[in-house]
């Protein structure tokens, strides 16, 4: 029969040092504050033994120091404080009856096995359940392609927020695109350059942070109230972002099928429905969560729990609602071709044209995020979801850049106006200073011939440049 040992009749050795005979100041205090095995050896090294049994060595098992433990035995200690993590949880390991640290299920392995399950929050629990669900192999598989398709959403995020600030001072800069529509555009890719910002700056961190396994350097993923501070900004980015994809399908939508939508649009109401409206659901997710993930650092894992529907809910109620939107604008826009004189192959490549165009800017292909994430599923299915979820959602705001704004008929006629304006400027001022250097050159080769370059320097004709 395996008894066990409570954690705080043996701590209390430890700490009150009744049984120690020498102490070393310097050694961590904290089970999870060591970092090798020498330091855990050293930390248990001078505790005399009861003798007549068989003990279980001090081990670190990379997370924890695990103290030294009679046979039979399973002894408990406290969850390292972390990500997805209850502190308030114990993890176990079992010393077996010939003083072996025991394997996983009861098998001998090399060091032991430490049983962590009941430290991760249920959402991490049922998660990693799903990926291990299988065997190791296919789990370390799958890790593998999340690795990845972390390294696909870090070039597509770093894309888009180029090519977004781009737009941005495209739209802003020339005066002939400040009209109702691109103002509209101006507005989603602020929310969008927010949202870019924050999470290419949350994964530098992490990337940063994780690198140092001494955990001696603080960073934003580690530093309390400043890592929830970016994380309801960024929530707050892409409730925003949402909400002005629904005015982007709505203005469209009346626009295409209201006739009598002529006046101009009541900003007043746009700015209260798109920044305004999303503080108010930011700040009761926030509260909601704050209540909730006292014991979590960083609320890590809030985006599994159901609380996070505060927000998803009217996220996903902006996608369907601009699914209503897309599909009566087809139905208006086939109408409107089938009046016409256009073929039918005509008709249905105009349709689907338009269709690809707004489905990027009405945020639809958000709605595969909200997808549940097949970790039970073989590694190819779940590759295959995770790439293409990863590639339309990182990439989509250079899509929405592209189709509106570079591919833009307005946008690239009114650069190449601005193109031409500047060659003319140029050739005028060239040829002011040719002439200017003409002038100065008749002044001392008077009688001799010259010459006169376009702007591209090329000689266009030869003058008589004679003497009066």
């Amino acid at each position: 029969m395996v008894s066990h040992l409570p954690e705080t009749d043996f701590r209390s050795c430890v700490v009150h040092k009744p049984c120690m005979e020498d102490w070393n100041a310097t050694i961590p205090m904290f089970d999870w504050s060591f970092l090798s095995q020498e330091q855990c050896e050293q930390y248990y090294n001078n505790i005399t033994y009861p003798g007549g049994d068989a003990w279980c060595n001090a081990t670190w098992d990379g997370i924890l120091c695990w103290p030294p433990t009679p046979r039979d035995t399973e002894v408990p200690l406290s969850c390292p404080p972390g990500k997805g993590i209850d502190p308030n949880k114990y993890a176990y390991r079992k010393c077996s009856s010939d003083g072996q640290w025991e394997g996983r299920r009861g098998r001998e392995k090399e060091g032991g096995w430490s049983n962590y399950n009941d430290c991760f929050l249920p959402t991490i629990k049922d998660l990693m359940d799903k990926l291990y669900a299988k065997s190791d192999e296919d789990a370390q598989m799958k890790l593998h392609v999340a690795e990845v398709s972390r390294i696909m959403e870090m070039v597509g995020l770093s894309i888009s927020l180029a090519t977004v600030l781009l737009s941005l001072f495209i739209f802003t800069y020339f005066r002939s695109l400040r009209n109702n529509r691109t103002k509209i555009h101006r507005n989603l890719f602020v929310a969008m350059k927010i949202q870019l910002l924050i999470r290419l700056t949350l994964y530098i961190d992490q990337y940063i942070t994780r690198q140092d396994v001494k955990e001696t350097q603080r960073g934003i993923d580690n530093t309390p109230v400043v890592c929830e501070g970016f994380y309801v900004l960024l929530e707050y980015a892409r409730t925003a972002m949402f909400l002005w994809m629904f005015i982007e399908g709505m203005y469209l939508h009346n626009m295409v099928t209201l006739s009598v939508f002529h006046d101009k649009p009541n900003y007043r109401i746009y700015y209260l429905i798109g920044w305004g409206l999303p503080v108010v659901m930011t700040a009761v997710w926030a509260a909601v969560t704050a209540f909730n993930y006292t014991n979590t650092a960083c609320w890590w894992g809030y985006n599994l729990s159901p609380y996070f529907w505060i927000l998803e809910g009217p996220r996903l109620t902006v996608i369907f609602t601009n699914l209503l939107f897309l599909l009566n604008i087809m139905r208006v826009l086939i109408t409107k071709l089938q009046a016409s004189v256009s073929s039918e192959s005509l008709q249905v490549k105009k349709a689907v044209r338009a269709a690809i165009v707004l489905l990027p800017l009405l945020g639809i292909t958000n709605s595969l995020q909200m997808i549940p994430s097949p970790l039970d599923r073989n590694i190819f299915e779940f590759a295959a979801w995770s790439y293409a979820t990863t590639f339309l959602t990182a990439f989509q705001g250079f899509f929405i850049a592209l189709i509106y704004c570079f591919l833009n008929n307005e946008v690239r006629a009114t650069i190449r106006k601005s193109w031409d304006n500047y060659n003319s400027q140029r050739c005028i001022e060239e040829n002011r200073r040719h002439s200017l250097a003409s002038f100065q050159m008749y002044r001392i080769t008077a009688g001799k011939r010259g010459s006169q370059v376009d702007c591209n320097g090329s000689m266009i004709q030869d003058v008589q440049i004679d003497a009066v």
